[in-house]
Parts: C-alpha cells; structure tokens; sequence
C-alpha cells in the first residue's frame, strides 16, 4: 500500500526515502535507509533540496546569467544527496547554511520578493535545522501523481548534476545545463499541471544525454579514448591503494602522485573503465582491478590490507575493522574517515593516504585472469563493418543493452541468468555497474567480437546510444527500435535514473526495467511511460528472453 502523506499515517515517520531501488518493502524507508543513511541524514538531506529548489526559483527569476559559483554549489550538493554518497550530517548541516547565504545574496542581488517558504524561511540556530528538516520532504506534495512526475524530475536532474560535475572537474562547461537543472527544480515548487510535469520530465531526459556527451568529451579530450584492454584481475607484492567511486581526475593525481612510491594502485567497482585510457597505461604501477561491484566491498576491502579511496558515491558504511583505511573526497562523507580536500588549484593532495599505503602488507588475492574492457563508441564504430558483416552472415542474430547498477538483493542474480541463458549469437551491450553480474562469465565471442562489449561506466551508456545510432546508419535504418536491439536495464540509484531518461528521450521503446519498478512513480504515471514508451517490468527470465528476441526477430 502507498504511503500517504506524513499525518495520515498511523505513525509520524523518522523519515521518507524511496529514491532508490532498495527501498523498503518496495515502498519507502522511514526509520533508516536501506543504504545505512541515519534518518537525521535523510531529513537534512530533505532541507537541503528544499533549499536548492529556493535558489533555483530565486535564480531563475533573476536576469538570464551564469554564475558559476551558485551553479556548482547547486550541482555538487545535488550530488552529495545521491544514494550512498554521503552520511555525514555535519557535511549537510554546512551546506544548508551555505545555500541560506546563497540565497539570500540572489534576492538581495536580484531584488526578488518570493513568498514561497523555501525562499523565505531562515533559521535562528541548528536545532531550528533540525527541526525543520524533519517537518519537510517529498510526501508533502499531496496529489500522488504529481509526487511521482516532482521526483521523478528530481531524481534525474541529481544524476546530470552528478555526470556535470565530473565534466567541471576536467574543465568543461555547458551553462545550458545547470540553467536546465535550476529550472526543473524551481518547477518543482510551482502549480504546475500534470501534463506539463511529463513533458519537463522527457526534457531532463534530453538534458541528460547532452551532459553526457560533455562529460565524454571531458573524458576523451583529457585521457584519449578508451581501447580495448585485457585488465589483470590478480595482484601484486607491494602495497596498495584502492581506488572506487568514478572520478577520473582523481584517479589521474593518484598516478601522478604514486609514480616511484613503491605503492601499486588498484581500480574497483565503477573505477573499472579507467584502466581502458590511453593516459592511464603509462603507469606501470596501475595494476589492474581488485573486486567486483560496489555492494561487495565489505569482504574486499577487509582484504585488500591497504587504504581506499572513495572518489564519488557507492560507499557502503564500513565495518569497524578496516573504517581507518577508508579515506573520503568530494561529494563523499561519512562521520570520523579522513576527508581528503577538494583541490583548489592544480591536484588533491593525496601524500597522506600514500604513506598510509607504504605502512601496510599487500592485497589478499581474490581471484586471477583477466577480463576484457574499453569497447566505449570510438572502439565500436572501428569495429562497425565486421559487426554489420556478422549480422548479415547470420553469426550475430541479436543485441541485448544490459545497462545500469547492480545491487545487492538476490533478485540481482536474474542477470547472471539472462547473460547465461542468451543464445550464442547474442552480444551483450554494457556500461555501468550491472556488469559485474555477467562479466566474468566465459561468453566467448563472434568472429572476435566479444559477447559482451563493455562501453564503460554508467554515464557511458551514450556510448551505448551512439553505437545503436552508428548500427542503425550502417543498416540505412531511420529508427533504433528497427534494430535487432533490445534493452534489459537494471537501475539502483539517481544516476541510473538520468540514464533511463536519456534513453526515453532518444525514443527508445519496450525497455525492460529491474529488478523492481521506482517505487516513486504511482500507478498513472507509469502507465504514461508505457503507453508512450511501452516501459515495462522484468518478468522471469524464460518470458523475458522470449519476448525480447522475439522483438529482435521481427526487426
């Protein structure tokens, strides 16, 4: 049963929380996120959007300008509310005075006189905070349909913020999207009809894929393009540090840093893909990846011996036994870990995490091999003739996009089973974490091409997108959907969210979503995305492959 809003339910809450796909009982957590997030850092979490949308509202009404320190205040703490990003209430009760002060600057500056409360209310100490961040949240917008389509915005905008930041990082800008961000939460806060609500909602969708075009071109302009690469799975007898998250410029003054320290450095759970830039393979201290997917580092990093790094979100709240060896940046927070400061100019300043890695014995191995990476769309596209040749032969019937993140639950293992049962003339599409399900699996290939081309990252699926569109011109086709393609996505967090607006706004349809549908969207607003898009739930896996190639047959 959906919850209502906060009063009418038998009990007050601690908190709500339902934006990610672990949420409790498939409905909302309200006395502790499923992700271990203490309900005071839900609530703060809560003012702290609220706020957000205030600044947007008072920016937006203000004269047609950027101003780059109010945009990346708003990106970086949109990005800090992410799932498993930050856990420290002293990080959000910071940043909620922070945005008290930015918004105030743009009304005085802009001379607004809002009277809406997020523009309005000021506090007069911390347990003011407190107070109202419990009194506040997403349930209090009483029309269910409404909620849905307000969040499902949200949602999306918090996973560009997070795909834009990384592209700042690396010097690139568009002001086109964090204007696009601030308006969409300014709406958020306005009477606006459902209708209009579903069509902002396909704009955040467009806005998504042309961050992530940015955030690649960051990427490749600064690390060159991915190659196909062969990354080492075992280790070696020197001390380690463990790099995890997504952060690229992270992971490249780590190197830099690292260089004739005798401590080797390690990727782990979306950290993976680095190991495919050019940039990256001229340390021979870069040793390849330790682990698989983010829920399991409690078991790797007791392992590992030596410190990790968390460059973004995807931190698990850590057992006693290795806390010490956790170090935090950016976004990422959580109470007593070392926070590691944002650079100001030029690179972080990781000597501290560096000695800590020369004091400690070498990672316990986990396992050996290799596994084969880098197939991001400048690896495809020089690939494109010998797949439009095997399809045409016969040797490649279909494409399945198995995209996104992966999680914890034992519902996850229906991935593994759908790789493992697809026919031997399916090649499997990935990017993000989802991965780790199938990855090491031993698909074989196809004339060389492997079963399993992996475009890197979660924000790499426009990769994804940008190899269907070179198939669908190979093949003379005007629309994807013509394409013997078919999408199997599985979503967890905000990020994965932006994803699957991406691909809605791209037009594509009969996407498969798992392994549970957002608990946010309400019944009416999910029957829009299958109306328009034919958006649908995973069923077992038997029903699934035979509805999806059967799709692929009929392209």
């Amino acid at each position: 049963m959906p919850f209502g809003r906060r009063e009418t339910m038998n009990k007050t809450p601690d908190m709500f929380c339902f934006q990610c796909e672990e949420t409790a009982r498939g409905e909302g957590c309200t006395i502790k996120g499923v992700c271990g997030k203490p309900a005071e850092v839900a609530n703060l979490q809560d003012l702290l959007i609220y706020l957000l949308k205030g600044i947007s509202l008072v920016h937006t009404q203000g004269p047609a300008e950027a101003n780059d320190e109010v945009d990346d205040f708003v990106t970086v703490s949109l990005f800090a509310t992410i799932t498993n990003a930050n856990f420290n209430p002293d990080d959000f009760t910071e940043k909620i005075h922070d945005a008290l002060e930015i918004r105030d600057m743009l009304k005085e500056k802009h001379d607004i006189r809002s009277e809406h409360d997020a523009v309005t209310w000021t506090p007069d100490s911390d347990d003011d905070i407190r107070a109202k961040a419990r009194s506040i949240g997403v349930l209090d917008t009483e029309n269910e349909d409404v909620r849905s389509l307000r969040e499902l915005i949200t949602y999306g905008v918090k996973g560009i913020a997070a795909y834009y930041h990384h592209a700042t990082v690396l010097g690139e800008r568009d002001a086109a999207i964090p204007a696009f961000m601030q308006r969409a939460l300014a709406a958020t806060l306005q009477d606006r009809s459902v209708d209009e609500l579903v069509d902002l909602t396909l704009q955040t969708g467009d806005m998504a894929v042309r961050t992530m075009a940015l955030l690649d071109r960051a990427n490749t302009s600064a690390y060159g393009h991915p190659e196909p690469t062969d990354v080492h799975l075992g280790v070696r007898g020197n001390p380690g540090i463990l790099v995890s998250g997504h952060d690229l410029r992270d992971m490249e003054d780590l190197l830099e840093q690292t260089a004739d320290t005798g401590v080797d450095v390690y990727t782990h759970g979306e950290m993976l893909p680095a190991n495919a830039y050019p940039a990256f393979k001229q340390y021979d201290h870069f040793v390849g990846n330790y682990g698989n997917s983010w829920w399991e580092q409690k078991r790797e990093f007791e392992a590992f011996n030596g410190p990790i790094l968390m460059t973004t979100n995807c931190l698990v709240p850590p057992e006693d036994s290795y806390r010490d060896r956790v170090y935090t940046t950016g976004v990422v927070g959580y109470p007593g870990m070392e926070q590691i400061p944002d650079r100001t100019d030029g690179s972080k300043d990781f000597s501290g995490i560096i000695e800590h890695a020369r004091r400690c014995p070498p990672p316990e191995q986990l396992e050996d091999g290799d596994i084969t990476i880098g197939f991001a769309h400048d690896a495809v596209t020089g690939m494109v003739d010998r797949i439009v040749e095997a399809i045409k032969a016969g040797r490649i019937g279909s494409f399945v996009v198995m995209a996104g993140c992966d999680g914890r639950h034992a519902d996850r293992e229906y991935y593994t089973r759908f790789a493992e049962a697809l026919p031997d003339d399916a090649v499997i599409l990935t990017a993000g974490c989802a991965k780790y399900r199938y990855n090491k699996l031993d698909l074989g290939d196809i004339d060389g091409i492997p079963r399993v081309i992996d475009a890197g990252q979660c924000n790499d699926s426009y990769s994804l997108a940008v190899i269907a569109r070179k198939l669908a011109d190979a093949f003379n086709a005007d629309d994807v959907n013509e394409l013997p393609i078919a999408f199997n996505i599985a979503w967890y967090e905000q990020k994965a969210v932006a994803v699957l607006l991406a691909l809605l706004s791209l037009g594509i349809r009969n996407i498969m979503l798992g392994p549970r549908l957002p608990a946010f969207v309400s019944p009416a607003v999910l029957d829009v995305l299958v109306e328009q898009f034919n958006l649908q739930p995973n069923g077992t896996v038997e029903e699934d492959m035979s509805q999806l190639l059967s799709r692929g047959d009929d392209a």
